[in-house]
C-alpha cells in the first residue's frame, strides 16, 4: 500500500506542474488572440493585456522548467545524459614535496 501511495504522490508532482504549464500557455494564447481579434471591431481600440500574458509566461516557464529539471536530474542519476552533462568528480589532491 505504501508503494502505491508514493507512486501516486510522484505522479501528482508531475501532473500539477504540467497543468500549470498548460494553463499558462492558454493564458498567453488568449491574450494574443484577443488583441488581434479586436482589430476587426471598430468600436474598441485594441490594447494588449500585458498582465495576463506575463502571468501566463511565468506559469508556463515554471511548469516546463520543473518538468525539464526533473527529467534532467533523473536521467543524470541513471547515466542517460551526454558526457558534458555528467557530474564532475573531484580531482585527488596533488602530493606535496
Amino acid at each position: 500500500m505504501r508503494l502505491i501511495a508514493s507512486r501516486f504522490i510522484a505522479i501528482l508532482l508531475l501532473v500539477i506542474p504540467g497543468l500549470l504549464a498548460c494553463f499558462g500557455f492558454l493564458k498567453m494564447k488568449d491574450s494574443i488572440f484577443y488583441y488581434f481579434s479586436d482589430f476587426g471591431n471598430d468600436a474598441v481600440t485594441p490594447n494588449f493585456d500585458w498582465l495576463k500574458f506575463v502571468l501566463g509566461l511565468v506559469m508556463f516557464a515554471a511548469g516546463a522548467g520543473f518538468i525539464g529539471g526533473w527529467t534532467f536530474f533523473r536521467d543524470r542519476k541513471r547515466n542517460y545524459v551526454a558526457p558534458r552533462f555528467k557530474q564532475k568528480r573531484p580531482r585527488p589532491p596533488k602530493p606535496q614535496n
